[in-house]
Formats: C-alpha cells, structure tokens, sequence
C-alpha cells in the first residue's frame, strides 16, 4: 500500500467521504509552521498576521526553545516541538490488570513517491488555489514536466498493549489512549484503536491547554500533568457560565456607502465610557479597538460588510462583564483607523440592541456563529469535535485568562476571535478511549495506530539541527497502567541514519528491536535522510 492510499484509509476513520480528496492532498503533513485562512482577525501571542490577496493569512509560529543543542537528557530542543509518544492509562487504576506494551516507529511515509500531475490533479479536484500552492509548498519535493516526488515528515507509530488479567473475575476497563495535539490538526493525529484487531468505537476527551501555548520539550508535558489529575480535569464539568451575568450590546443592519477613494474602508465606531477596574468588555465581529484606561475611554470599530463577505449579517457585540459602559455612541468614518482626525462617514449607522444574558447563552450563540462561518471556508478542520468540545475548550480558556474574577488586573485585549484562536491552536494532550473486558486469566490486545509528527528546527535558522527530525516517547507519564515490559522497534526502510537516540538501535548490525528500561522516562530518537 503506498502512503497516499495509507492515508486516505486513515482519515476514513474520521472524515466524510467529501473531504477524503481534500485529505490526501493535504492531511498528514507534520512540517510546520501551519498556515490556515481564517474568516476572523484573531491573534494570539503565537500566531503572526498578512494580509495575502485580501485575506487573512494566520501562521502559526510555534517557538518551543532555543535551537539545536544539547537540551534534556542529551536530545536537542527543538525550535518546533511535536510533542511525545504517551503511554496507554486505564480510566481508573487495576491492580488485576498488567500490560506488555510494544511499539513501532515506521519511517514508511519518507520514501519519496513519484506523483503524476494527472494524479496530483485528482487529488486537488476541488481544492482552491490557495490550498494548493499551500500543499504543494510544505511538501518535499521537487517538479519535472510530468509531475513531482512527495515524501512526509511524519512517521507511522503501532503502540500495541497486551493487557493480562491475572484476577479469577472479568475486568471491565476504559482504556485511555493520549496524544499531542493542536485541536486544528486532530484530524492527522487522532489515533485508532483496535481491540483483538477489531476497530474500537472511541469517545474523545480533550485535555487543557499548556498556559505556555507551544510546549518547548517534553518536561513541559510532565509539567502539565503534574499539576494534578489531568485526564480527571478533563472529564470534570467546568464552573456552569450560565452564573455569570453579563450586558450584551449587539450591532445589527450596518450600512453604508460602497468602498470609494474618499471612503477606502467604511466603518462603524463604537464610543463609550467605563471604569476600567471595575469592566471589561469582550467584542466580537470588531477588527480594531483604542483603549485609554487613564482617561476612562474605548473605541471598538468594524468595517460595513457588504453583501457576499463572509461576515455580512453574521452576530457582532460587545459583551459587558461588571459595571455597564456609559455614553455609548456609535458613528460612520470613511476608514477603521481610531483616529480622532479620521473623516466622518455620511449617509451611513447600525442598530444597536441592549440586553442583560448570561455567558452562557452569549457564548454559545457567538461559538455557532465563529464555526459556521469557520467551516465554511476550513471544512478539512474540526471533522473530529463536535459543538459541546468546541464550546469547552474555549470557556475553558475564558476562564484561564483570569477572567471573570479579576477584572482590575485583566489587560487583554477582549476580543473573543482570540479565545477561539488560541484555544485551537495551543498544544494540549487529548485522549481516544474504549471500553475493553479483559477475562479473567486471560489477554486482550489494545492496539494504537497513528501518524506522528516530528520535531525540527526551522530551516531559516542555520542551526546544526537543519534537516533533522525528532520523535520521543515516555515510558510512564499520565499512566497508570502496570507495564511489565516495554519494547520498541525501528523500521527504518532503509531511508535514515540516526544523529542521535537513547533507545539503542544499532542500524549497522541489524539492532532494530530494544528493550526499555521504564526506569528511563524519555527516550528521543533523532534522524536525518540519508540523501541529505
């Protein structure tokens, strides 16, 4: 099976079968940094903003340490880090259950492949221009007249438990199976389970963010989950937003004149007053804003969508937590710049509706408005999270702002495009779980499968690690589950030499299956082409 058709059958697991040609071309690929058209303005501290043929182009700039280098345990830290191999962890701990865990790298997905451009057509049928040139930018290749060699920068990795009962009774557990990931790339790396090598009907349970956004190492995975019970967290209900009142002032039917040579961007401004020890005020569907705590003052402004924009007639507001603003004003200007000099727009207003909610009810009518738009132009992402999911992780980010409690020290911003943003593009751990009965006296075979990407360091950066990948694993972090042997084995494919590793393969003289120590938490493993 070659790796396109590989991956088509994987993310038939979790895609529709109208997005399948969208995924060969473009899912799988673990090179970052990872560009995405967005509909919103949202930024967040890792993500840097151009304006591309009048669209927003949002890169991702994940910053996970200092080039090259020693680093932990002799591994390098990489500039881009993927995250570790996690261990399997039952949902509660058993002690009639033992494991024997065995896992596999597959360098597979490195062999390049010859593409035609009659296949690469087929591929992209029905992909825009931008997609394209996307896909065709981030893959490894080179192009000749009759078409182009792809190779991947990810591995495939088996991670397979031989779960034992030793009790005289059948043990019914939850098996629970973590991954590193972004919420936006979950589609690539969710893995698949297979009980006794029959697929596994899995739930999905998303973990917190890392506070840090882009894990540098994975110390800064121990740190997340040392910090308590992680995957409890994750399963425990948040504090119920339908408590916390807020005043919504919601903005309705904009108009005003067509963008002209006096009048470059149309805009509506948004005046009012407000102690800002005492309020913070959360927009949405707003591009710009000026913020004078000192004197008491803030100007939130938007440009006047015109029919077939992707923002016209969607939800815009601004969310009041605390004491309400005063002397709300609104008023046209010829272009979205707060300036006081800025010209007056004539002929031009929007209906302003005040009404006290919840954040509740607020949130969750701003989240259906932010994915409609969202899947609409990005239907390759968040195939794998529901609206529930959605609506967590971005409440739980709400809430890891500091917000609602400190609103005198709150400083941000305000704009929700940016919890949305951030809470899909921080690293996290998730976890696919199954219900598995394990015989008394007897086994059953727990098996992950799943393309993992590897961590390098940014070619730009003439660092010594240029063309270098790494994966690692942990041996026992976030696991409760009683390993009572540990291997691994290297399908190099004859496409790798290795730079530097802690496993003890030994390509040479056929070493290609260790045993490890679980004493040894990491294990790095770190490679190059041998073309290169």
């Amino acid at each position: 099976m070659n790796r396109l058709d590989y991956m088509v059958q994987v993310e038939d697991l979790h895609a529709s079968p109208e997005l399948r040609a969208r995924i060969a071309a473009l899912a799988g690929e673990a090179k970052r940094p990872r560009r995405r058209f967005r509909p919103w303005m949202g930024v967040c501290a890792a993500v840097a903003v151009v304006v591309l043929g009048g669209a927003w182009l949002v890169t991702n700039v994940r910053m996970g340490g200092n080039a090259g280098g020693g680093g932990h345990d002799e591994a390098s830290t990489f500039m881009s880090y993927a995250g570790p191999i996690f261990p399997l962890t039952l949902g509660e701990t058993n002690d009639s259950i033992t494991a024997e865990r065995n896992i596999t790298l597959d360098f597979a997905p490195w062999e390049r492949q010859w593409v035609s451009n009659e296949e690469e057509a087929a591929a992209l049928e029905g992909v825009t221009e931008a997609e394209r040139q996307e896909a065709l930018e981030q893959y490894n290749e080179w192009f000749t007249d009759g078409g182009y060699y792809r190779s991947y920068d990810h591995i495939l990795v088996t991670d397979s438990y031989t779960l034992t009962n030793d009790s005289d009774t059948d043990q019914e557990v939850t098996v629970y199976y973590p991954f590193a990931s972004i919420l936006e790339d979950l589609s690539k790396y969710r893995p698949a389970l297979t009980v006794d090598g029959a697929e596994a009907d899995t739930a999905l349970t998303v973990g917190s963010a890392w506070s840090g956004y882009s894990a540098g190492s994975w110390e800064d995975y121990k740190d997340l989950f040392s910090g308590g019970d992680y995957l409890g967290t994750a399963l425990d209900p948040l504090r119920d937003p339908a408590s916390i009142p807020v005043i919504v002032y919601e903005f309705t039917d904009p108009y005003g004149p067509a963008e002209r040579e006096d009048a470059p961007n149309p805009s509506i401004r948004a005046s009012m007053e407000l102690d800002y020890d005492q309020t913070v005020v959360l927009s949405y569907g707003f591009q710009g804003g000026s913020f004078d705590r000192e004197a008491g003052t803030m100007m939130q402004d938007f440009s006047i969508p015109e029919p077939g924009e992707a923002d016209y007639g969607s939800t815009r507001c601004l969310v009041v937590l605390g004491e309400d603003v005063t002397g709300l004003t609104t008023k046209g200007y010829v272009s979205g710049s707060n300036d006081p000099d800025t010209p007056v727009l004539e002929d031009s207003g929007v209906t302003v509706t005040r009404y006290e909610s919840d954040l509740d009810t607020i949130f969750r009518t701003i989240l259906a408005d932010a994915l409609a738009r969202r899947m609409d132009t990005e239907d390759i992402m968040y195939t794998d999270l529901d609206f529930e999911t959605c609506y967590r992780v971005i409440l739980e980010r709400f809430y890891q702002s500091g917000l609602p409690e400190n609103l005198s020290e709150w400083t941000g911003t305000g704009c929700i495009e940016d919890f949305i943003s951030e809470s899909f593009t921080m690293d996290r751990v998730s976890w696919v779980s199954a219900q598995v009965t394990v015989p008394a006296g007897g086994s059953v075979t727990v098996e992950a499968s799943f393309a993992k990407a590897g961590s390098f360091d940014y070619a730009c950066a003439h660092t010594k690690n240029r063309g270098v990948y790494g994966y690692d694993l942990v041996t026992k972090l976030g696991s409760n589950l009683a390993c009572t042997s540990q291997t691994a084995t290297l399908e190099d494919r004859g496409l790798i030499t290795i730079v530097r590793q802690n496993f003890g393969f030994d390509l040479e003289k056929g070493v290609n299956t260790v045993t490890l120590d679980p004493a040894e938490e990491h294990y790095y493993l770190e490679v190059k082409r041998l073309t290169e």
